[in-house]
């Protein structure tokens, strides 16, 4: 995530700032009008018009303003307004951010504000900290292994038992996969995303994070860096370099553009991924370390609701939030763009006009439950973690650092920006 450090600069002077907050609902003096701030793709922004213009229609007596942005720019302009003493009344923000917005006093504690009876109570608890609930999930993420099964078979290959595979047998069949088709697709992509770091640790008994600062040893990062340069050499994946040049976006995945037979990517994605490639996609838990006990895959919230500390339309806010999570009308509207609703009573409502990508979302977190680490909450300062890891992983990967004096550093600069 970039401009994070400036971003929480200005937070801290946030806290300081007039404490007429988000009084005026965005300067618009309307008695009753609240700004939601929330980031996205276009079509994420249509079906959230959509939800507000709902809930306005069964509340009529409150206007909600939507403040979109990329992601790029998002904490950037959010910072921005909340220093200024004019936060958003409800705010959009990701599991890395939840630390350092509820210490810096930037978000409520909506313990006993909205209604969370029919959430899943074991995802609800990664919207706390300390004991109080600043956030509520939108809904839920795995990081599985995402399959066009027509490429593997096209290959002459078969799609792999995913109960049993390991990254040796996945490296293998992608390497197949790359010469069958004389480097045309690719077995498979790979992705720097903390998320990938976090299983592979994981499943050597490795949590990401621990009191407070990195759990993942050197060596443990130096392993999962001889992954990928393996991936690289033996032609099952393309080179750094490639790889580049797609960037995160799943619009841009090598999956999309059918270059690829496998790649990792967030579940609430296979839609997107799904409708961009025109390919029927499938998802596979992620392979395992040798003797590994734990699968290392884990549940997050795709992203959180939180109400600014400062407004003074608290009830308004409540209640808006309260409808995204709980009315079957807003699920209907947003299906799983925020991830799948937490709502059991939802999703029963829903379940039907889910795409045919979200209902293989749906299937496989269930099938996959009770495989999954609990929703851990990073310390302050983990928005920084996906550059600082990014930064490492280039460096190895285009020969820039050796695996050893990259991996110091790497542990040295993520405990410098947890400590801040």
């Amino acid at each position: 995530m970039k401009r994070i450090l400036a971003a929480t600069a200005a937070m801290l002077v946030a806290v300081s700032a007039t404490a007429c907050g988000s009084g005026d609902g965005g300067g618009s003096g309307d008695k009753n009008k609240i700004v939601f701030s929330y980031w996205g793709s276009d079509s994420r922004q249509k079906l959230t018009e959509a939800a507000i213009a709902k809930f306005e229609e069964k509340n009529p007596s409150i206007k909600v303003e939507g403040d979109f942005s990329d992601f790029d720019s998002y904490y950037e302009k959010l910072a921005t307004k909340t220093a200024a003493g004019d936060a958003p009344d409800v705010m959009s923000i990701e599991i890395r951010a939840l630390a350092e917005y509820s210490s810096r006093g930037t978000i409520a504690d909506l313990n006993g504000k909205v209604t969370t009876t029919d959430l899943d109570q074991s995802v609800l608890k990664a919207g706390q900290v300390d004991g109080k609930q600043y956030a509520i999930p939108t809904g839920v993420n795995a990081f599985p292994m995402i399959v066009n099964k027509k490429a593997v078979e096209k290959a002459g290959q078969k799609v792999p038992d995913d109960k049993t595979w390991t990254w040796d047998d996945y490296i293998s069949l992608a390497q197949k996969i790359t010469a069958k088709n004389g480097g045309k697709t690719w077995g498979t992509e790979y992705n720097e995303n903390p998320a990938f770091l976090q299983i592979f640790a994981g499943q050597k008994g490795e949590p990401f994070y621990k009191d407070g600062k990195v759990g993942v040893s050197e060596q443990t990062v130096k392993d999962w860096w001889t992954l990928l340069q393996k991936i690289i050499d033996t032609k099952a994946g393309p080179s750094a370099a490639k790889m580049l040049e797609t960037g995160t976006k799943p619009d841009q995945a090598l999956l999309v553009t059918k270059e690829s037979a496998f790649g990792s990517w967030w579940s609430n994605q296979l839609d997107a991924l799904t409708k961009g490639s025109g390919e029927e996609l499938d998802l596979l838990r992620m392979p395992k370390s040798p003797g590994a006990t734990a699968s290392g895959m884990f549940l997050q919230p795709a992203m959180y609701y939180t109400i600014s500390a400062r407004t003074e339309k608290t009830a308004a806010a409540q209640k808006f939030v309260d409808f995204l999570v709980n009315d079957p009308d807003a699920g209907a509207i947003l299906l799983s763009d925020r991830g799948l609703p937490t709502n059991a009573k939802v999703v029963t409502a829903i379940k039907g006009k889910l795409s045919p990508a979200d209902q293989k979302v749906l299937a496989f977190m269930d099938s996959i439950k009770g495989e999954l680490s609990p929703v851990v909450v990073p310390p302050k300062g983990a928005t920084e973690m996906e550059d600082i890891l990014k930064r490492a992983t280039d460096s190895v990967l285009f020969g820039k650092a050796t695996p050893d004096a990259a991996a110091k550093t790497f542990i040295t600069e993520a405990n410098n920006s947890l400590s801040q």
